[in-house]
């Protein structure tokens, strides 16, 4: 016996353990552990991609591959076992036991080859693991404490109990996000605060804060390597446009040499790029564009152009809004603001690519003359041009010339997207991201080269009402350029396939073989690594 009757824990004497049946309950315990680990830092992983929005992480469950999380066939046999322990105690605790094993080794082996879905560990993300962990020994112990009989009962219960903390695993993880929601925003005030304070010590820096559903980081990337010819340039870096985001680069990086500030901006609700702006004080604002992208998680198309603008609705007496004139939402919200912007005195600088001559499109260049001056971007797609004239028009407004700006243009490089040229094949990746916008001016694009083309993608998320239509002009635009698409998600491929030739895959090996002997594909959206570095892999 492991525990004797003299012990300084009474409450064991109705528990007379032997030594198997501690080291079984020590067994179970771990290798449960193991599994619970890995199940945290998934959802830990899932909220912080969805940005702890609650919307965007609810309309996920819409999707067959969100719904799969909460029916699928593991989470069942666990859900059956635990009810059948009701009826025969013995069973459910022999195959909660091989279920846990085999869980275990899953999870051991996924993570030496380094597959586990985990979230960036950050301050928050670390507590939200350990405090679920946590909760679940708690719930797990103190229903064990609970169990009255002798050994044998507590070693049949005490696998259930686990199972069951297992199977609440996504709800404790979600009531830890909204409990610790009012201490986040906090923090983000106090930051935002903090980066205010801080700007108001550079009376001499001009702030440029970029907003849209698409375009911003390709505005700004272009922005910025065209004002960086002539001024000290601070940005945003890569896709960074949350509040928290923005006010870190302030405060880490910001410092007396920099001359321009450039602010991406990103929200899934109103009120966002507003608090934002208070904060950073933009003196001049670029809307990209709107489309109805998260439509799902803004409820409706004016909540989504009402958060847009808050962009131009923030500048400063005498400030300047450059605007995407091709984009409809942009043009009608401008013209129903224009009693705002005029007792604002706000310059305001349609855009738009009438005002482009001598246009040639190439493989890896874009080609034009803006009054009389040439211009040669090295990026992919003509839809780049609108966000370059965008970048033009801010330039000339901050003191650079023609001749400067094209100049600088020379290096610019392609943003979110990448060429793999291999000997017979080549591998457009624009898997950076994907909305309606985007795929159509990537489809666009791809019909540049010749011979045979295939486009991979997975069907958009987040469109809400207008999935359907969405993927209805995707398809339309496959059938007119591709000869073939294979779609790695099921939520709208009867539409597509409607339109198109398509196939439903998720497996990598497959969908290399099905296009293998194709001249040129497309990438696009948000598909898994693995398919990526398949195929880049097969056509070598």
């Amino acid at each position: 016996m492991i525990w004797k009757e003299g012990s300084q824990r009474p409450w064991l004497k109705k528990y007379p353990y032997n030594n198997s049946m501690l080291i079984l309950l020590i067994i179970f315990f771990l290798l449960w552990l193991i599994a619970t680990l890995k199940s945290v830092l998934f959802w830990v992983y899932l909220w912080q991609l969805k940005e702890y929005h609650v919307f965007r992480f609810l309309d996920h469950f819409k999707t067959a591959k969100g719904q799969t999380l909460l029916l699928g066939k593991l989470r069942i046999i666990k859900i059956f076992f635990v009810c059948l322990f009701l009826f025969n105690p013995l069973a459910p605790f022999i195959f909660i036991g091989l279920i846990y094993v085999v869980e275990s080794g899953k999870t051991a082996l996924d993570f030496w080859k380094k597959k586990m879905l985990k979230p960036v560990f950050t301050a928050k993300t670390i507590v939200m693991s350990f405090m679920a962990v946590f909760l679940e020994i708690v719930f797990a112990g103190l229903a064990f404490w609970k169990i009255q009989g002798e050994a044998w009962l507590s070693v049949l219960f005490f696998p259930v109990f686990l199972a069951i903390a297992d199977l609440l695993t996504p709800f404790i993880i979600s009531l830890l996000v909204i409990f610790l929601k009012p201490i986040t925003n906090f923090f983000v005030r106090k930051k935002l605060k903090q980066a205010a304070s801080k700007l108001e010590k550079f009376s001499k820096l001009t702030v440029v804060g970029i907003s849209g559903s698409y375009g911003k980081t390709s505005t700004k990337e272009f922005l910025s390597e065209i004002l960086s010819e002539k001024y000290s340039v601070l940005k945003t870096k890569k896709n960074i446009n949350a509040e928290i985001g923005i006010a870190k680069t302030i405060l880490e990086e910001l410092d007396e040499k920099h001359d321009i500030l450039i602010a991406e901006i990103g929200a899934y609700e109103k009120g966002k790029i507003k608090q934002v702006c208070k904060a950073i004080k933009p003196k001049m604002g670029i809307l990209t564009g709107i489309n109805n992208q998260h439509l799902a998680t803004f409820r409706s198309q004016e909540n989504i152009a009402k958060a847009k603008f808050e962009i131009i609705e923030s500048l400063p007496q005498n400030g300047i809004a450059i605007i995407n004139q091709d984009s409809q939402y942009v043009r009608e919200g401008i013209k129903s603001r224009e009693a705002e912007i005029k007792k604002k005195n706000i310059s305001v600088d349609n855009i738009d690519c009438t005002i482009v001559q001598n246009m040639l499109v190439e493989k890896e260049s874009v080609s034009f003359e803006i009054d009389g001056h040439g211009f040669k971007i090295n990026v992919l797609g003509r839809h780049n041009v609108n966000n370059f004239l965008m970048a033009v028009f801010a330039a000339r407004r901050l003191g650079m010339s023609l001749e400067e700006i094209s100049q600088a243009a020379l290096r610019i490089r392609p943003v979110g997207i990448t060429l793999e040229k291999k000997e017979n094949q080549t591998i457009i990746n624009s898997s950076y991201s994907a909305n309606l916008t985007g795929v159509l001016a990537d489809l666009d694009y791809l019909n540049i080269y010749k011979g045979k083309k295939a486009i991979i993608m997975p069907c958009l998320i987040e469109l809400g009402k207008d999935s359907r239509t969405s993927h209805e002009l995707i398809a339309k635009k496959i059938s007119q350029v591709c000869d073939f698409a294979v779609i790695t998600s099921e939520e709208c491929f009867e539409e597509i396939n409607k339109e198109c030739k398509a196939v439903l895959l998720q497996d990598s090996e497959k969908i290399a073989e099905k296009v293998k002997g194709f001249d040129a594909v497309l990438l696009e959206g948000r598909i898994s690594k693995e398919i990526i570095q398949k195929i880049i892999k097969r056509a070598a």
